[in-house]
């Protein structure tokens, strides 16, 4: 333990105990747990989760909380989120660095960084895939109005950014100009070992999971219209997470209730992050054809839970058939996802079980690479 640990100041709209909003909470959670043992992190963030009005239960709100060792947490209510009490906060703190996560909250990205800016501490942005293309598919109108003031004014100008890969950096680098950007892959949740692969899978029969929110983004109906193309085998499919457009969910229920009998749709909400690998390990398959993801914890999770996965293209998990993994799928070839589905339908519990425990080695291997540690470690030493 080091002592006269900078401070790492954050920026987020939802943190733990929230888990609504996947992947970004997941995502600052890991880099804290991973160096929080180098540094100090004072997260500032709403007491309210996701997609709900009632902020947590034993939260104290508008005041610092020691969360943990080396972790300091302010929630803001909603009566007192504003543009005063923001600023107040961060020029009451002595911080090193900034680390802004996310693009268009106003109080947790774009105050934030301006305030910062004119105090001259240092600032990194992770854009958290809202830059990439597949990000403008809601709101593309206002987004791209403000990144188009954003440039003009210099928003961008003297931050770093921190991308997780290089899809990602080119998305930055085309659309703020700045080219200090840091590609560093986001770090992984630490995985427990699992020394039983002998899941029961009978043949002409297959069970389906997304863990991911219910979206455009995640492309849910995608899923409906490809099962609907399945006749002959049943399969059940089970999706768990938040709903953050009721009009795009309404029309995927329409697809639902007129599925073939054989397949089954059920649909729970959102689970806490510490139950995501078990619950994922219940299921034969992951199935997510996301348009895009600028990493895709889900992925991960579900392989580090010896869940093979069927996605699009889209995303940094690559070759996924050539590892004998899952698949990685063009969106516009849906002869191919019929294809893969009636393929897992009909596997043996033999091979599938070979599937599975390459699952779990892969994300193992991955989470081994702890030159990841060093290199996020290294992103806020510099």
């Amino acid at each position: 333990m080091q002592q006269n640990k900078k401070k790492i100041l954050v920026f987020i709209d939802w943190f733990l105990p929230g888990y609504k909003a996947g992947g970004p909470i997941t995502s600052v959670v890991n880099i804290i747990e991973n160096l929080k043992d180098f540094f100090e992190f004072y997260v500032v963030t709403s007491d309210t989760d996701y997609l709900e009005t009632e902020p947590y239960k034993d939260i104290k709100s508008d005041e610092w909380i020691n969360f943990s060792d080396n972790l300091f947490v302010f929630y803001f209510s909603k009566q007192k989120l504003s543009k005063q009490n923001i600023t107040t906060l961060i020029k009451g703190l002595n911080f090193d660095i900034a680390y802004i996560n996310g693009i268009y909250s106003y109080f947790f990205s774009i105050l934030p960084l301006l305030v910062v800016k004119k105090m001259k501490k240092k600032i990194i942005i992770s854009a958290r895939g809202m830059l990439s293309e597949h990000a403008f598919s809601r709101k593309s109108l206002k987004k791209k109005v403000f990144l188009l003031y954003a440039k003009i004014k210099g928003f961008y100008k003297n931050v770093k950014f921190h991308a997780t890969n290089y899809d990602e950096k080119t998305d930055i680098l085309k659309i703020t100009g700045n080219s200090n950007i840091s590609v560093i892959p986001n770090l992984p949740r630490k995985i427990e070992n699992i020394t039983d692969f002998n899941k029961i899978k009978k043949e002409n029969q297959l069970n389906l999971v997304s863990i991911a929110r219910i979206s455009q983004e995640k492309n849910t109906k995608y899923t409906f219209e490809i099962l609907a193309q399945i006749k002959d085998f049943k399969i059940n499919f089970d999706l768990f997470g938040s709903i953050n457009d009721e009009v795009y969910w309404n029309e995927c229920k329409k697809i639902i209730d007129n599925l073939p009998q054989n397949i089954q749709v059920s649909y729970f909400q959102a689970i806490e992050s510490a139950k995501v690998i078990e619950t994922f390990r219940k299921y034969h398959f992951s199935f997510m054809p996301s348009l895009g993801e600028n990493f895709g914890h889900s992925i991960l999770e579900s392989f580090s839970a010896g869940t093979p996965v069927i996605t699009s293209n889209n995303t940094p998990w690559k070759n996924l058939e050539e590892k004998n993994i899952g698949w990685d799928i063009d969106l516009n070839n849906k002869a191919k996802f019929i294809d893969v589905i009636n393929k897992c339908v009909k596997m043996s519990s033999e091979d599938y079980n070979k599937m599975s425990k390459n699952c779990f080695i892969f994300a193992s291997e991955f989470v081994k690479k702890q030159d990841l540690i060093e290199k996020t470690k290294k992103l806020f030493d510099e």
